[in-house]
This record gives structure tokens, C-alpha cells and sequence, in this order.
């Protein structure tokens, strides 16, 4: 990797390397409630929305005191509703409305409401938690991978985690395809600073340009 590749990674990282956890207000941490918080983020980030829709809907649902399972599963469906609203997610809101209900009801009877249950389940295979993700409603291949890039600082297995559409970021900076080479040319950064980044560049072709400016 040349030395213009480095600095246009560190260039990225110091720019755009808030995680979306973090932009939602989330302390990520490896207990229930801001794990399932990320999941809901993940979410509401994985259906054709915008970053930032997809965030302040989190923050409602938060504010609104939905922030584990059973506090989703006790709202009634307009309150979540009224909620994803205030956060600008419209478009989607009545059917992600009831599938955050329904997902907060397999999670409890399943895992108690506890996604460490379900990383305990998966016994290190990062496949097989991709896979038990996938089995939460409203939860697809994109949302799972962008709940696991997001926790791979707290599950530190799943790390590095640099997704397809993390490294669609890459392709689009100039930089090499490969993770394991990001990842270490990235440091201090972590992993997940680092994919966040990427996935902004990924989304967003005015970021690309003025990071490609900044850099020279």
C-alpha cells in the first residue's frame, strides 16, 4: 500500500469514523440493552433510507422508551409508530412497526431478551450468528451485517468485520479490496471506526471527493 493510500485511510477515519452506534447515542457496551438497540438501528439502517433517517428513528424509539424487548413489545404498534415518525421514518414505518413487535417477541422467548444468548448460541462461529441474526424478524443479510460491524469492538470474534458494502468504500477511494490490510493500515482506529467510514464512502460520492481533496 502506498504512503497516499495510508493517509487517505486516516484521512477517512478522522473525518467519518463516528460508528452509527455512536451517532445514534449509543454506549455501546456487551449488555442487553444497548445490543439490542444496535439491532434495532441495524434495522432501520438496512431498508432503502437515509444514514441519517435511519438514526434519528432509533433516538425516537429510544427517547420514547423502547430500548429493550420488552419495552418495544409492551408499546402498543402506534406507539411505535408515532415514534419511527418523529424520526422521519416514514415510508417504512407501519410495517417496521410491526416487525420490531414481533422481533422483540422472539427475542425475549427465545433469548430472553438477551442477545448474548444468541452470541453464546452461535459458540464463536461468526456464520452461524450471521445466520441466528437472520432469524429475527425484519432482520436480513444487510441489517445483520451492519449489526455485526457495528459490535465487532464488544464481540471481538466477529472482528475485523469489513462487509461488502464496507469495501464498495474502499473500490470507490482507490483503496485495496482486502480487510485484513485496511484494518492494519488503519490502526489506532478500530475495526469498526474504520467500516464505518468505508460505508460512508460507499453511500455518499460528495464524501468520497472531498476526502480525495483533502488528502491530495
Amino acid at each position: 500500500m502506498s504512503d497516499k493510500q495510508r493517509h487517505l485511510i486516516r484521512e477517512l477515519v478522522s473525518s467519518h469514523g463516528c460508528t452509527y452506534a455512536q451517532e445514534a447515542g449509543i454506549r455501546l457496551k456487551n449488555t442487553p440493552q444497548p445490543l439490542y438497540r444496535t439491532l434495532v438501528l441495524a434495522h432501520l439502517l438496512s431498508a432503502r433510507i437515509r444514514a441519517s433517517t435511519a438514526v434519528a428513528a432509533a433516538r425516537a424509539l429510544s427517547d420514547a422508551g423502547m430500548r429493550d424487548p420488552r419495552g418495544m413489545a409492551e408499546a402498543t404498534w402506534q406507539q411505535r409508530v408515532d415514534a419511527l415518525g418523529r424520526g422521519g421514518y416514514r415510508r417504512y414505518d407501519e410495517r417496521t412497526a410491526t416487525q420490531l413487535g414481533e422481533a422483540a417477541e422472539l427475542l425475549t422467548e427465545r433469548w430472553g431478551g438477551d442477545l448474548r444468548r444468541m452470541r453464546e448460541e452461535a459458540d464463536g462461529d461468526v456464520s452461524r450468528l450471521r445466520g441466528l441474526l437472520q432469524e429475527v424478524t425484519g432482520i436480513g443479510p444487510a441489517g445483520a451485517d451492519i449489526f455485526l460491524r457495528e459490535v465487532q469492538s464488544v464481540w471481538p470474534e466477529a472482528a475485523p468485520y469489513i462487509d461488502a458494502k464496507a469495501l464498495d468504500g474502499a473500490r470507490r477511494l482507490g483503496l485495496p479490496d482486502e480487510p485484513d490490510r485496511l484494518v492494519e493500515q488503519a490502526r489506532p482506529a478500530e475495526p469498526a471506526e474504520l467500516a464505518a467510514a468505508l460505508v460512508r464512502a460507499a453511500l455518499d460520492k460528495k464524501l468520497v471527493d472531498e476526502v480525495l481533496a483533502r488528502a491530495g
